[in-house]
């Protein structure tokens, strides 16, 4: 595949995970649906890894990192999407979520030293008016707000984990951990990790043998958390973390519009340019940035091993 085919690849499968998720909702709890798509995602990587023969056998220490970067990536991130997605439409979800590259160019000053530019403030400022601009009808409502502000601040500590989970992702790959091995343990971790939350938070397992329900799990399963990555990665090392990184600007697009044709997204002025402003932020960092972290995913910030973009 070339690099445009990659390129598409990447931003129509991670554009629609988000709609995907909504699937998801009804006979299983969210949680527990997070739980099976990623067990089923782990398993299916190992069975890779054991076809291929990678190695497998890590230190105690590194099985630790990796178990963070999967309760992180895999787990409360994904925890938080899927119950945003049951308070606000998907779309926005990705939206809020975009604010993840903002997140990560924090996170790397703090934890890596890494020089704020001019273009990052910017950015920020860019990304941060926008999501504001995107609900302000809401806000200037007053409370469509119970549910509206659940699912805002629902997203943004789904960007917060992701973003924490990435720099722990971009410490383990620079450590010399390989990228297949990190997924493949990180998503079985955050599969356990997210089974006995909700255990311990009384969930029943249930499962849905509906095709709605059994399509769209093979589907972020397979396609969303396996054949997508495997996408970026390759698109990575053919254009650089940088130029790949714009795939995040063209994702929370997919959503939108998948969003306005299934759920009944209305589109308005200040949802116009909330989002205008969001992708010019997300433009303006990913510019601004001549060295891009080691690959730790496209999650609304170009390059890790852990999550994408997308859901």
């Amino acid at each position: 595949m070339n690099s445009l085919g990659l390129y598409l690849t990447s931003v129509l499968i991670w554009g629609s995970t988000w709609l995907a998720i909504t699937f998801q909702f009804g006979t299983v709890p969210p949680e527990v649906s997070v739980a099976y798509r990623f067990a089923l995602a782990g398993l299916i990587l190992l069975a890779w890894t054991l076809v291929k023969g990678l190695r497998l056998q890590f230190s105690p220490r590194d099985h630790l990192w990796m178990a963070l970067q999967g309760v992180l990536l895999f787990g409360v991130n994904y925890m938080c999407v899927y119950q945003a997605e049951t308070e606000i439409p998907s779309g926005l979800v990705a939206v809020v979520f975009s604010l993840m590259v903002v997140m990560n160019i924090v996170g790397t000053r703090i934890f890596f030293g890494t020089p704020l530019k001019a273009a990052t403030l910017l950015g920020a400022a860019l990304g941060i008016g926008g999501v504001v601009l995107v609900f302000l009808p809401e806000i200037g409502r007053g409370a469509a707000g119970g549910h509206t502000a659940a699912g805002v601040v629902l997203a943004l500590c789904a960007a917060a984990t992701a973003s924490l989970g990435n720099i722990v992702a971009s410490r383990n790959h620079g450590r010399g951990l390989p990228v297949v091995q990190m997924n493949t343990f990180g998503m079985l971790y955050g599969a356990l990790s997210v089974a006995l939350y909700a255990l311990l938070t009384h969930q029943p397992f249930r499962f849905d043998w509906s095709p709605r329900y059994l399509i769209s799990l093979a589907y972020l399963a397979v396609f969303g958390s396996i054949l997508a990555f495997g996408a970026f990665i390759v698109l990575l090392g053919r254009i650089g973390a940088d130029r790949a990184g714009y795939v995040t600007v063209a994702i929370p697009i997919v959503a939108l519009l998948l969003s306005g044709a299934f759920e009944g997204l209305h589109w308005h002025i200040s949802l116009g340019l909330g989002i205008a402003l969001c992708l010019a932020g997300n433009v303006a960092i990913l510019r601004g940035r001549r060295v891009a972290p080691a690959p730790v995913s496209p999650a609304p910030a170009p390059a890790s091993p852990g999550s994408g973009p997308g859901r």
